[in-house]
């Protein structure tokens, strides 16, 4: 019978990280965990569960590079990359192990995921189903670690999988402010190695284009009107990321680059 590895980055995920391994520790021969110096309780919850190794380290500013180390660190033949705030449900549990038992074609499967924003899980929007590959044969699946928002790169077949993967990123809106403030920083430092020009054609391409298009799509085309106040407001938050992510691309073009991204904007 195949194997099954869980690979988790953790950073102050005390208060979350155990219903997260609950939920998978049955179907788990090992769950290997790339901790990235907690200052919590962090290893305090880990060391209840008999399953886990705990890999430590610095936290990278790209977070996909802590991820890709506890992948790379898993015995498993298959492995299962989750964040600490994902709850794989029990429906979603047993088709895992149905499929990975039943040596598929595919080398690695995609997962629809519901997001929970604002006291409820958004299904509209464009942030439903939220596709992410999750599940991949060991060896044949990576992050590239090298934008916030890549998928793993599967060296195959990939196939889908029909149950939901919960994700409670955001199960209040501080919470949610401050993951925008860290995502932001990076989209800041991805203009930056690009090499974006600070002139009056960026300024109104992130001021008024972007913002009012991924708004009007959200919004309207994608109907995040019919999760009433909640999709507004996340079109609206998530149409603002790109006057943020120039402000912060600004400030660091003029201080030539001195800021620290793990520090200033944490």
């Amino acid at each position: 019978m195949n194997t099954l590895s869980v690979a988790i980055a953790t950073y102050n995920e005390s208060n979350i990280i155990g219903e997260c391994l609950d939920a998978i520790k049955d179907i788990a021969f090992e769950i290997v965990i790339y901790n990235a110096q907690s200052s919590d309780k962090t290893l305090d919850v880990l060391k209840k569960y008999k399953q886990v190794k705990v890999i430590t380290g610095p936290n990278h500013p790209l977070f996909h590079i802590n991820k890709q180390i506890a992948i790379d660190a898993c015995l498993g033949d298959w492995i299962l990359q989750l964040d600490p705030d994902e709850i794989v449900t029990p429906e979603l549990s047993a088709e895992i192990t149905k499929v990975i038992s039943g040596n598929p074609p595919e080398n690695g499967f995609w997962f629809k995921r519901k997001n929970y924003f604002l006291g409820k899980f958004l299904t509209k929007g464009g942030i439903y189903p939220d596709p992410t590959i999750r599940l991949y044969r060991r060896g044949k699946g990576h992050l590239p670690c090298k934008s916030v928002h890549e998928q793993a790169e599967i060296d195959g077949k990939v196939g889908w999988l029909s149950n939901d993967l919960l994700h409670y990123s955001d199960p209040t809106f501080s919470r949610y402010l401050l993951r925008n403030n860290r995502y932001t920083t990076l989209i800041a430092q991805e203009l930056s190695d690009q090499k974006l020009k600070i002139n009056a054609f960026s300024f109104i391409n992130y001021f008024l284009i972007k913002p009012i298009y991924w708004f009007l799509l959200t919004f309207f085309r994608h109907r995040a009107y019919v999760d009433g106040f909640p999709g507004f407001i996340f079109s609206w938050y998530s149409s603002l990321r790109f006057p943020i992510s120039y402000i912060k691309f600004y400030e660091l073009h003029q201080k030539h680059g001195q800021i620290k991204l793990d520090q200033d904007w944490d």
